[in-house]
């Protein structure tokens, strides 16, 4: 069977709702994982992704902030939600998939919407870059994000870090500003190393070449100098590797109507 699964940060469904029909028209996923959907379970449009064709949902959402969901085509044999920093703040689901649909082996979803982190790089003075740096800490310490063997688990999401130097339109110019800070860095990758996580994006993309997924709305024009960050992440786990076909960042979203300031990263899996 083949998997499509996006990702994406869309900052408000509601108010974002017809460009993720757009999304769906265009990629046509299984699999849509959503990041910032700032708004609570009861007030999420279900009736317009059913019309969609997305029967199953799971969701983690609070009023105005965070939030996260995973909406797919395929059902779900159980869903969970994990609270980090001591905060009940929205910012992780996990979904897995077997028999229900027809997967031999189970599958393993998790979505996860790490904290932005404020403006000032320093945990001393900045109570937000002290919970991101927690937040980073516990996504490392987290036993069931730790696949091991022939487990078959994906992690996706805003996790708010461009670790490497060409994840940045500037490592030199960006080594002090909050997402792309050596300590942020050290510890995304440090979870990702002791998770025995594979990153997609830099697997199939040479490290010398640039990669962005999101560009600030503070630029009257995102296109001009071309200033972005690669934010959004796809991981797997070892067993699922050699099973990616395609992974695709759809760039263009940016220039939709009303934007996010992030844009739908896809890959496609065998599973």
């Amino acid at each position: 069977m083949r998997l499509v699964l996006t990702t994406w940060n869309i900052n408000s469904v509601r108010l974002r709702i017809d460009l993720v029909a757009k999304l769906i028209k265009q990629v046509r996923p299984d699999v849509l994982c959503l990041q910032e959907t700032k708004c609570i379970d009861d007030a999420f449009p279900l009736k317009r992704f059913k019309r969609l064709g997305y029967e199953h949902v799971a969701l983690n959402g609070q009023k105005g902030y965070h939030g996260v969901a995973v909406i797919s085509k395929w059902p779900f044999e159980e869903t969970n939600v994990r609270t980090f920093c001591d905060k009940v703040d929205s910012r992780h689901i996990t979904v897995a998939f077997g028999e229900k649909a027809q997967l031999a082996q189970p599958l393993v979803l998790h979505n996860f919407y790490v904290p932005a982190g404020g403006d000032i790089p320093d945990p001393a003075l900045n109570p937000k870059f002290e919970h991101k740096l927690q937040f980073l800490d516990e996504l490392k310490a987290c036993e069931p994000l730790h696949p091991r063997g022939d487990d078959r688990h994906i992690l996706v999401g805003d996790l708010n870090v461009a670790p490497h130097e060409h994840d940045v339109w500037s490592h030199k110019q960006l080594q002090k500003v909050v997402s792309h800070t050596p300590i942020e860095c050290e510890k995304l990758l440090a979870a990702q190393t002791h998770g025995e996580w594979v990153d997609v994006a830099r697997e199939r993309i040479p490290m010398s070449e640039k990669v962005y997924t999101w560009w600030s709305y503070r630029a009257a024009d995102w296109t001009v100098g071309d200033r972005g960050r690669r934010l959004d992440h796809i991981w797997v786990s070892r067993a699922l590797k050699d099973r990616v076909s395609d992974f695709r960042i759809l760039r263009d979203a940016r220039s939709w109507e009303r934007p996010s300031d992030h844009v739908p990263v896809t890959v496609t899996l065998d599973v």
